[in-house]
């Protein structure tokens, strides 16, 4: 396009090479003949050559002489469409989109024509949502390019994303009839996108009248056939389903939802006519697992244990690993549970003294060796679920003695370790599992997690390190690859061992994975339109709009929020203040000891800043070569996360709302979120939004115990408090909407009534105690009965009894004697005689080192 400030012949020939060298990713010479043009005193401030200099300084990493030129070049030459588009891209490549489309705007003003302009525009708008200004834009570029396919896609995606279906419809059956299109596999993807548009809009009749027409024409056959079986559902045309289905099975006989659907399309209505159905599959698929697991579902009594018989005999004589995983959700039904044990103890009876499953089979040919293993290990996890400690320890000790050189058994081992409570000797199987394989990247990463629950982080990082890039520190390869789980599990350890600042860290670093998820999506917008990728791009946009209701970022949110509030609750106290005290109240011969010992300190903190030059030097050296590699702007330089400074924040609340914040958009299902929500309002004073999040906790669970203790602390808190009037009514209205037929707010009352309603329950008679010690501490005895008793007979669980022990030194209950805490030890060791939690701190120690030495030598 013409410039507004026009260069003679010879430099706009330079200016042509700068803009040629740019898309060429030539920036030094592109660099050089900017260098040209402005070296001439006419031309030393030209405003577009300015601002090409500086789009090309910020690629090389040059930002701040890239802003300064750009900034010039703007200064100088303020109605130059190329000026501000350039403003533009350097915003965009900082991530300040919504400076980046003012400036693009500002760019269209000049040459409201302009095409790369109004592309760039439109990826901004559908990156940050704002979908009536992307549907003006594509609508700008569908009457400028009309023969470009991208041209009627985009603006068909435009009203599609905007609900307005019809108009979607009519953009497509448009597009498909113009000699644009080619009969391939685009095609094809575009007649699906197509139809599930006529499926959104609610039209079933008409996305089967699509399907009917345009079905030869599709290339993906296995999704026209499962679109017809769900459309011919939703239209009740059972008949025509029920032969979809079956043409299903015969493609693929192990898919669990074609038999779900059969049966749904036959319309079974009892558990007798599905079983028959599956029966009769399971004739005609001889080789398929899935008919045969989905009998047990609905299957009872001895018919139950006829149809498991089968299913477990030919599981363990073929060594299944995952059979019990595969059996696991039967463990609902006690009736099944007791069938099952019943059974593999029979198996584990007679392998032992025959060699066969039953003693009926006594003249038939011996079961492999491997089923007598295989049955322990079943029975190993099948008692470690139910919660026998013992027996299953008692069983996995046999299969090891049986077979010491299977991996599975260790890591099975671990595992009942962890549930009973004690990880250190949980992460010390899976490290023997480890040996036995150290190519296995699986047992690596286990081991790794077990560790972590171990809060040891440093062996941790050592055993990921055997799978990390060489070179670089585990720690930093692990964040660069978002190993998230790895990283959640870090920041849970480093906040059990106080080091709030680590914790914090790691929180931020999986938020910035989330961001840089939802940063990457932008490369998406052109290809997917170009690949004509269109269902995938649209499911693409919509995960990414709830991308931070994933259960990786609620845990690291959980762990940040519930960091910031310990934070505020307790802050930390000032090092150096500290420090100048200690020395003031100290005897020379301790000063003299404690001048060595900073001496040692200093030492230590130098070596380490020298590692940590040379680990930042690593990844500079690293980052440049992947600048030089990457095709896209320099991304901006992200702020270090220095754990000092997380932990010392001076508003930790403001911090935990910033986490917390897309929690109450997209995890608002889930209990937790509200009652951080009011953890963290209830410091601020904040009334209405402490009942906001009241009433959101109580709709999903009205009486959880943790919902009780948010109850009773917000009725102490305007039962203590003069709240305005407008307050006050909008408090009473939303109680009584709560409660329509009546209902106290007298703190101590409210407590009482919960108690006698949930007084056999441990987790409800804890924080009905925490709240009868919070209104009235001369309770605190009685409290403390309440929970150390143990009499209940409900909620009695490890994790329950944990969390009491907790609170009782943790100041919940106030001051709490150590002969309390050392009674209720002991009462909980019995229940759990292999959790370290419960143990006296001489006992701790790991009881069979030489247990593990025998089998491991045998």
């Amino acid at each position: 396009m013409p410039s507004s400030n026009p260069l003679p012949p010879k430099e706009n020939a330079l200016f042509k090479r700068i803009l040629r060298c740019y898309e060429h990713k030539q920036y030094k010479n592109g660099i050089k003949f900017a260098k040209q043009i402005l070296s001439n005193p006419k031309f030393s401030e030209h405003g577009e050559t300015l601002a090409m200099k500086g789009l090309t300084l910020n690629c090389l990493g040059r930002k701040e002489e890239a802003y300064d030129h750009v900034r010039r070049g703007l200064r100088n030459d303020l109605q130059s469409h190329v000026c501000w588009h350039v403003y533009g891209l350097l915003q965009r490549s900082d991530k300040k989109y919504d400076e980046a489309i003012k400036c693009y705007r500002n760019a269209l003003k000049w040459d409201k024509d302009n095409i790369q302009i109004l592309r760039d525009l439109s990826l901004l708008q559908i990156q940050m949502r704002d979908l009536e200004g992307y549907k003006d834009t594509r609508y700008q570029l569908f009457m400028l390019r009309p023969t470009q396919r991208a041209s009627w896609i985009g603006f068909a995606i435009s009203y599609h994303l905007l609900k307005d279906y019809e108009m979607a419809l009519k953009i497509l059956d448009t597009f498909r009839i113009s000699p644009m299109i080619c009969y391939d596999y685009e095609h094809s993807e575009l007649l699906l996108y197509q139809n599930m548009v006529i499926q959104e809009s609610g039209e079933c009749e008409q996305a089967l009248k699509h399907l009917d027409r345009y079905s030869d024409q599709i290339c993906d056959k296995v999704t026209v056939k499962e679109t017809y079986g769900n459309l011919r559902l939703q239209l009740k045309q059972y008949a025509a389903a029920v032969q979809v289905y079956k043409d299903l099975l015969n493609i693929n006989p192990e898919n669990t939802t074609y038999y779900i659907r059969l049966s749904k399309a036959e319309r079974h209505e009892s558990p007798e006519e599905v079983l028959a159905m599956l029966q009769r599959y399971e004739e005609l698929f001889p080789r398929a697992l899935a008919p045969r697991r989905l009998q047990l579902n609905y299957a009872k009594g001895d018919q139950f244990k006829t149809l498991v018989d089968r299913y477990l005999r030919r599981g363990l004589h073929k060594g299944v690993p995952p059979l019990f995983v595969n059996l696991r959700s039967l463990y609902r039904d006690v009736e099944k549970v007791d069938i099952i044990e019943t059974l593999v103890l029979q198996y584990k009876e007679a392998l032992k003294a025959h060699g066969h499953f039953s003693d009926q089979e006594k003249d038939n040919p011996r079961e492999p060796a491997s089923a007598l293993l295989w049955t322990y290990y079943y029975l190993a996890q099948h008692y470690d679920h139910l919660g026998y400690t013992e027996k299953a320890l008692n069983e996995i000790d046999a299969a090891i003695e049986h077979t010491p050189t299977l991996i599975e058994l260790f890591v099975t081992k671990g595992r009942i370790y962890k549930h009973a409570g004690n990880v250190q000797e949980a992460y010390k199987w899976l490290d023997e599992a480890q040996d036995l394989d150290t190519a296995d990247r699986y047992i690596n990463s286990k081991c790794a997690k077990y560790m972590l629950r171990a809060n040891l982080i440093k062996e941790a990082e050592e055993t990921c390190e055997k799978f990390t890039r060489e070179g670089v520190l585990a720690m930093e390869n692990l964040n660069e690859m978002q190993c998230m789980w790895f990283q959640t599990e870090t920041a849970f350890a480093y906040k059990r061992l106080g080091k709030y600042g680590e914790a914090l860290k790691k929180c931020y670093e999986v938020d910035r994975h989330f961001s840089e998820i939802i940063e990457d999506q932008f490369d998406f917008h052109t290809y997917c339109m170009r690949k004509m990728t269109l269902r995938a791009y649209v499911g693409l946009l919509r995960l990414e709009d709830v991308l931070r209701a994933h259960p990786f970022y609620f845990k690291a949110a959980m762990c940040a929020i519930g960091v910031y509030v310990q934070l505020y609750d307790n802050p930390l106290p000032d090092p150096t203040q500290e420090q100048v005290i200690d020395i003031e109240n100290l005897a020379p011969s301790e000063l003299k000891k404690l001048r060595n010992k900073q001496r040692k300190q200093r030492r230590k903190a130098e070596l380490e800043r020298q590692q940590a030059a040379q680990v930042q030097e690593k990844r500079e050296q690293h980052n440049k070569s992947r600048q030089q590699a990457d095709s896209d702007l320099e991304q901006p330089t992200l702020d270090e996360l220095i754990p000092e400074k997380l932990e010392r924040v001076d508003d930790p609340l403001e911090q935990a709302i910033k986490f917390l914040q897309p929690l109450q958009k997209l995890a608002s299902d889930n209990l937790e979120t509200h009652l951080m929500a009011f953890e963290i309002y209830l410091r601020k004073g904040r009334t209405l939004l402490m009942l906001q999040s009241i009433r959101r906790a109580f709709t999903l669970a009205p009486n959880h115990p943790a919902f009780h203790a948010c109850w009773v602390r917000f009725n102490l808190h305007i039962y203590h408090l003069s709240l305005e009037t407008v307050v006050r009514h909008v408090v009473d209205w939303h109680i009584t909407r709560m409660y329509p037929n009546g209902y106290t707010t007298v703190p101590t009352t409210l407590n009482a009534r919960y108690l006698r309603a949930n007084q056999h329950s441990l987790p409800h008679c804890l924080q009905a105690a925490r709240m009868l010690y919070i209104i009235d501490p001369d309770e605190q005895a009685r409290a403390i009965s309440l929970v150390t008793s143990l009499k209940h007979t409900k909620g009695v669980t490890l994790p329950n009894c944990t969390i009491v022990l907790d609170s009782l030194r943790n100041g919940a209950f106030g001051k709490v004697s150590d002969q309390v805490i050392a009674d209720f030890m002991e009462s909980c060791h019995k229940l759990f005689p292999y959790a370290t939690a419960f143990r006296p701190p001489e006992t701790k120690v790991t009881t069979n080192h030489q247990e593990r030495e025998i089998f491991i030598k045998n």
